[in-house]
């Protein structure tokens, strides 16, 4: 930490290591004026700072007024009309009987045309950074043998040596597949014993060779696109429902040499899109964490972001991939990008920065600060060598969480432009995805798209969150389920099919993504192989995936479901019901046991505590967390703010009392120190439990969670963070 004071400019007040990275990386890497760009925040930050305080305002007094709502009608039964009048009444729900048409222009097609998975990882971790970009393409040989998709029974083990027979399984599984998505004419992949091509007048055609000496060739011939034929080896590329997937053929390759046709590998086409988020997965709470940040971001759009770290004994840089080039079946030069297309998710309108203070000594909003330092790094994205630019169409993109409602989504659209006059960019050059994931936003869904029609590029749902939002919303209305229960309830799949009909309605489908959110569990790749298919079933163009491997295989999904054609297909379907979406996941709850509230807050409190441990203690964001079973599952802070929610309500309608809580979390205290035995860094929250902030923080999540601006975790988070890290410091 630095002891030098704050840097008056203009009437802002600027920390040295915030304006030392400004002044001498990013300015001088875009070639901007520094009395320009000072001149400029400090307009935009004047200017916009009072409308922000104004929204959040709205935000608390509508959520006043819906507790007293609730309060009033305590022990009175449910009447859905009188709520959703109540609702239109103080202008929660807003009118809105007609779908406007998003205008969006110069969108890249990994947005805009084609399906596929998307990786979210936090900026802050050079390494994750790196990795997600390069998710572009993805081994499948590697993902299926190296994950439980194929199983470790009848001498199949994932062994330290390579295992011949798990190998054959591999590639039996690969040929499967392949014969699914690049059929042969009266054969199988598994049958061909050469792969190779013709050339005459017309071009290159893709031809294989049967066993028996039979000439074989695809289905559909135009799936075959390019090549690359270098000496011992070729790369043959093909195209299915937009994504590409590549044959590499070597015969000296250690697998290669013993697989059919010396098919050394099937490469796809994988993490299309790649988010590298400011927010709910990264634990930045001043102007150094802010600063690591945006270098990292700063990197990735310059193209010369690296990672130094030791593997297996060995030091390795981690840079960029370079970009793919073949021949295409033209004998043109073809080159694909050989990274993910960036989209990077700034913070929401509620946390501030101690990076730069107003003129009145106030921190800065975050999000504001997000914009303007975001955009002014990717004004560095351009062709450079052996790398396409990020984007091709020159447009910069930017998700936005935690919006509610069409006037916060207003606000976003003029923080933009107002950035975009900083820096004299073209009028809409920001895109920006809108996380529908706050019940506000939800309901009033079409005015939120129309709020920024000529900038959306995306939607996407985001269960986590929304339903963090949908018990704190609904706090004073009654007992909610068991987290378990919550998931069944209509709100849900109303939430889920909403998103897509109002995004098919309002001219996404071809223009802009419709998203859906995270597999949580890193580890369960055959769980996610039997039933993530349905998230492009459902009109999604893309959902999440928490690792590149995952992304390889989550890809499969998207060759056997035809998106665009689905979302013609259920663009003739009724709407999803909006009073669905407006229940509540409230119930009976005096039908469980003390056991089962007893395992319900058990199973809550371990998930606090083992994600909020690491925040507090290490600045670790997001990581993969042992549940109560030792199943790891991918935490963030999205699902702090459902289990410390959950708890609050319990506790706020008598289901358990703040003795119980206490005594659960002690207990679980133990639990996750002994999950945590394996990492060195670690400090044992047990061992002095009354000293642990670590501890402290997880506690008041839930016991002052009844109070925390809807239900968010930020606030908690940041301030005993900073606690931490000044007791570091000491």
């Amino acid at each position: 930490m630095s002891d030098e004071k704050n840097r008056f400019i203009g009437g802002l007040s600027i920390n040295p290591i915030f304006a030392d990275f400004v002044e001498t990386e990013l300015l001088p890497a875009i070639g901007f004026e520094r009395a320009m760009f000072w001149s400029g925040v400090e307009s935009i930050i004047n200017d916009l700072t009072p409308r922000n305080r104004e929204l959040l305002k709205i935000r608390g007094e509508l959520q006043s007024k819906i507790n007293d709502w609730h309060k009033a009608r305590q022990g009175s039964d449910w009447v859905h009309d009188e709520y959703v009048t109540f609702l239109k009444d103080i202008s929660y729900l807003e009118p809105s009987d007609t779908f406007v048409e998003i205008e969006t222009i110069n969108v890249d097609a990994e947005l805009a045309s084609i399906a596929g998975p998307q990786l979210v990882v936090p900026v802050s971790n050079a390494r994750f950074a790196i990795n997600a970009a390069n998710a572009r393409w993805g081994s499948l040989y590697d993902a299926l043998y190296g994950t439980d998709v194929i199983a470790e029974d009848e001498g199949r083990q994932n062994t330290s040596v390579y295992n011949a027979r798990r190998g054959a399984a591999v590639i039996r599984y690969a040929t499967e597949f392949l014969d699914r998505t690049l059929p042969l004419v009266g054969a199988s992949h598994g049958d061909v014993n050469i792969y190779g091509i013709d050339r005459d007048e017309d071009g290159v055609r893709f031809v294989a060779s049967h066993a028996n000496g039979e000439a074989l060739h695809l289905k559909s011939p135009a799936q075959f696109v390019g090549f690359k034929e270098i000496e011992s080896h070729a790369q043959y590329l093909f195209c299915n429902n937009g994504l590409h997937i590549e044959l590499l053929i070597n015969p000296d390759h250690p697998i290669g040499k013993d697989a059919t046709a010396n098919l050394a590998d099937v490469i796809l086409e994988s993490a299309l899109t790649a988010i590298q988020d400011c927010e709910d997965s990264v634990a930045a709470v001043d102007a150094v964490d802010k600063v690591g940040v945006y270098r990292n971001w700063l990197g990735l759009m310059r193209g010369d972001l690296t990672a130094n770290f030791m593997k297996g004994g060995k030091g390795i840089v981690r840079t960029l991939a370079k970009d793919r080039v073949y021949t295409s079946i033209n004998n043109e030069e073809l080159v694909l990008s050989g990274r993910s297309l960036l989209l990077i998710r700034n913070v929401g309108h509620l946390m501030s920065n101690d990076a730069i203070l107003d003129a009145t000594g106030d921190e800065v909003f975050e999000g504001i600060l997000d914009a303007i330092i975001t955009v002014a790094a990717a004004l560095t994205d351009r062709r450079r060598d052996g790398l396409q630019p990020n984007s091709r169409t020159g447009s910069i993109y930017i998700v936005k969480p935690k919006m509610h409602g069409p006037a916060e989504v207003a606000f976003t659209d003029t923080l933009f432009s107002r950035v975009e006059k900083l820096f004299d960019l073209e009028e809409n050059t920001i895109k920006i995805g809108i996380m529908d994931e706050e019940r506000r936003t939800t309901v009033n869904l079409p005015l939120c798209i129309k709020a920024a029609k000529s900038r959306v590029v995306f939607i996407n749902t985001g269960f986590l969150d929304r339903t963090g939002d949908e018990i704190h919303t609904s706090m004073h209305a009654g007992k909610v389920l068991p987290k378990g229960a919550i998931k069944e309830q209509p709100w849900l799949n109303a939430y889920e099919d909403w998103n897509v009909d109002v995004g098919i309605r309002c001219g996404l489908p071809g223009l802009a993504q419709i998203g859906k959110g995270m597999w949580p569990k890193p580890d369960e790749m055959l769980q996610m192989i039997e039933t993530k298919q349905v998230h492009p079933e459902s009109g999604a163009n893309c959902a999440w995936v928490p690792s590149p491997t995952a992304a390889t295989l989550h890809a499969m999904h998207y060759h056997a479901v035809n998106v665009q054609a689905m979302q013609k297909k259920l663009a003739s379907r009724p709407l999803a019901s909006i009073d669905e979406i407006l229940t509540p996941p409230l119930g009976d709850v005096s039908t469980l046991s003390a056991d089962e509230i007893q395992r319900e807050i058990e199973n809550n409190a371990q998930g606090i505590l083992g994600y909020v441990v690491r925040w507090i203690d290490q600045g670790v964001g997001c990581s993969k967390v042992p549940d109560i079973t030792d199943v790891g599952l991918m935490e963030d802070r999205a699902t702090l703010r459902i289990s410390s929610q959950h708890i609050a309500n319990w506790l706020l309608h008598g289901v358990t009392s703040k003795e119980q809580v206490l005594s659960i979390f002690k207990r679980m205290a133990k639990v996750v120190d002994n999950q945590n035995n394996s990492d060195a860094s670690y400090k044992r929250m047990s061992e002095d439990i009354d000293n642990s902030i670590a501890f402290q923080a997880a506690c008041a999540l839930v016991l002052e969670g009844l109070y925390q601006p809807n239900g968010y975790t930020e606030p908690l988070l940041h301030q005993y963070r900073l606690k931490k890290k000044r007791e570091l410091a000491c």
